[in-house]
């Protein structure tokens, strides 16, 4: 074969890809189940839907319509970690989208994009661990974000408090986003004994937040901001994680040492894009469905 005629296969190739990745992977929503050994001999299950990272803009209906839907799994909690919205236009949307798991308990917390809209930047940037800049001219309404969530049963995940949620003790922890510099984590020592769980929620799971979080006591912490990727090599992963995050840990179910600890650590790759970066690959956007079971019910 020609050397004009591999070019040219190579370009074919990578065409395709990119309008795959454009326009069918990036719609092409899943809803994963992860089984997680964690609770005491003797409790009973508890189900966490964790959504993150849908970067709603208007006209997304299909997106819309597929988080709706989630409400069909009845879960006992729903734990959100944050960047909802890519534009503040998208707020009805992001109303209709959660209006059918307003009803059931739920925290959340914010990332970058629902204090600043979606920004244009080079894509090579995500392989920094970068601070973004900050305007004013960029600030969303973030307290109509906070009003729209509280119409419902949740409340932002700030600080340390007991949550009740089929008829469960849920001992909540979390931190503001690590990579605005706004993680504000404070130790408080053992996990409440009235507790089923101690969980941790942030949005960008910084190595400093996971192991404060860790080596506090907390047996479950869940992120976002990665987007498990976006874009993925095949029998490789993620290429990068936008924060300092191994790789390997891009999205899912891991465990994670600090202090002598442990924690359940995971990381969900979102349902969204920025919206100058439109796109998927190898990585299909997701929410995930955990169901948390005791230590010894795996057998």
């Amino acid at each position: 074969m020609s050397h004009t005629k591999q070019l040219a296969g190579a370009a074919a190739l990578a065409g395709a890809a990119a309008v795959y990745a454009v326009a069918v992977e990036r719609r092409w929503y899943a809803l994963r189940e992860v089984t997680v050994p964690l609770l005491a001999p003797g409790q009973r299950a508890f189900r966490i839907l964790h959504l993150s990272d849908l970067h709603l803009t208007p006209g997304q209906n299909d997106k819309v319509e597929w988080v709706r839907k989630l409400a069909d799994t009845q879960p006992d909690l729903v734990v959100s970690t944050g960047d909802h919205i890519a534009f503040r236009e998208a707020l009805p949307a992001l109303a209709r989208a959660l209006d059918p798991l307003l009803c059931f308990p739920g925290v959340y917390v914010f990332g970058s994009n629902d204090y600043y809209r979606a920004r244009f930047k080079w894509p090579l940037t995500y392989f920094t661990a970068h601070r973004p800049p900050l305007s004013a001219r960029d600030r969303l309404p973030d307290e109509a974000l906070r009003g729209l969530l509280a119409l419902g049963r949740w409340r932002p995940a700030e600080g340390r408090f007991l949550l009740k949620a089929a008829g469960q003790t849920v001992e909540i922890r979390g931190c503001g986003d690590a990579h605005l510099g706004l993680d504000d984590y404070m130790p408080v020592g053992p996990p409440d004994p009235a507790a089923c769980l101690s969980l941790g929620v942030t949005h960008s799971p910084y190595t400093r937040v996971l192991d404060a979080m860790t080596a506090d006591g907390v047996g479950l912490i869940l992120a976002g901001h990665t987007h498990g990727g976006q874009v993925c090599v095949p029998g490789y992963g993620a290429l990068t994680t936008n924060c300092d995050l191994d790789r390997r840990r891009a999205k899912g179910l891991t465990w994670w040492q600090a202090d002598g600890q442990t924690a359940a650590l995971h990381v969900s790759a979102g349902l969204g894009t920025s919206p100058y970066a439109p796109y998927r690959f190898a990585c299909r956007p997701e929410a995930t469905l955990l169901t948390l079971v005791p230590r010894a019910g795996l057998g």
